[in-house]
């Protein structure tokens, strides 16, 4: 007798072959028409489901997971990040918590470098005075912006990606600087030409560019706050591929906006998917809708992830990417 296949619910469109390979294996349900899933919906799932597959919109938290049934045993995430899932609540219920790390560092690496450089160098501002038809001319002192060779970097996370962040600057020139809850083995810091801070206030004072690279968790919601962000010199840029809840965003705003620091590159917002209308107004901001790991690579293989971890769960093994709490 044929082996029951596992109840899926995907709770968003995902690459075409890695839908079909779902159907193939398990008994899916899809979200065709790519639809957010409301809070009801969410219930639904979990209710019947024997697996959730949510991305990293999804709020999955302990009253969602209260209606859970009892055949719930896995929520394979399409993300790295799992600040969205109450894991507390999954493990009092027995219910197993996958993500997809790895995938998506060197993918958010190349896009911190895109808006280290877009920001210093003015490149939004130059395409829209073009596009705007009011480009007269090469001009000496026409569009100025500052060049970041030789500038000090200040990476905020030294994990996955701030590690491939400080690789790609170090490249471009950059003197790399690093704050992290663990100091990295001395052969990388070494190859990196990397200078460690224990003190984030006393690394904040002396940088030109701040990447903000850390998971978001309790420890690090508003890492940069008000306080922090008033240590950065004037002529410094936050660049920030992270999680928005890392920033003191009113803060930020408040120093752009009056010319407090030099400008920001961001990917992510505290509030999304509202972003304030008031950084979408300041010259000195490139602001991108989470853009990071939009690329066709990262998303066939954060599928691939998955599928592999429903897969393995299925055959009764831990999965390869189970999420352990930091208890």
């Amino acid at each position: 007798m044929a082996k029951k296949k596992l109840s899926i619910i995907v709770t968003r469109r995902l690459p075409d072959a890695i839908e079909t390979r779902m159907m193939e294996l398990f008994d899916a349900k899809l979200n065709i028409e790519d639809k957010p899933f409301t809070r009801a919906d969410l219930i639904e799932a979990v209710k019947t489901a024997d697996v959730l597959v949510p991305t990293v919109t999804d709020a999955i938290d302990a009253g969602i997971l209260s209606h859970a049934n009892p055949d719930l045993r896995l929520i394979a995430n399409f993300g790295a990040g799992v600040d969205h899932i109450d894991l507390a609540s999954a493990r009092q219920r027995r219910i197993t918590v996958t993500n997809t790390p790895g995938v998506l560092t060197e993918d958010t690496a190349d896009m911190t470098l895109a808006l280290m450089l877009a920001v210093p160098r003015r490149v939004l501002e130059g395409a829209q005075e073009l596009e705007a038809g009011n480009w007269s001319g090469w001009a000496p002192t026409h569009m100025l912006g500052t060049r970041i060779y030789g500038k000090r970097l200040g990476i905020v996370g030294m994990g996955r990606i701030g590690t491939a962040v400080a690789k790609r600057a170090k490249a471009f020139g950059l003197s790399i600087h690093y704050h992290n809850r663990r100091r990295l083995p001395d052969a990388v810091e070494e190859a990196l030409e990397a200078t460690y801070w224990e003190s984030l206030d006393q690394m904040l004072m002396r940088m030109d560019i701040v990447s903000m690279n850390c998971p978001h968790t309790p420890a690090t919601f508003h890492l940069l706050s008000a306080r922090r962000l008033a240590l950065l010199q004037p002529h410094a840029y936050v660049i920030n591929t992270s999680r928005g809840e890392v920033i003191d965003e009113n803060a930020l705003i408040r120093l752009l906006k009056y010319q407090k620091i030099g400008g920001a590159g961001l990917d992510v917002y505290e509030n999304a998917p509202e972003v304030n209308p008031e950084l979408l107004k300041l010259p000195n901001v490139v602001a991108l809708p989470h853009m990071g790991s939009a690329t066709q690579e990262s998303r066939q293989e954060m599928g691939e992830k998955v599928i592999i971890n429903i897969k393995t769960f299925s055959d009764g093994h831990t999965p390869p990417d189970r999420v352990v709490e930091d208890l």
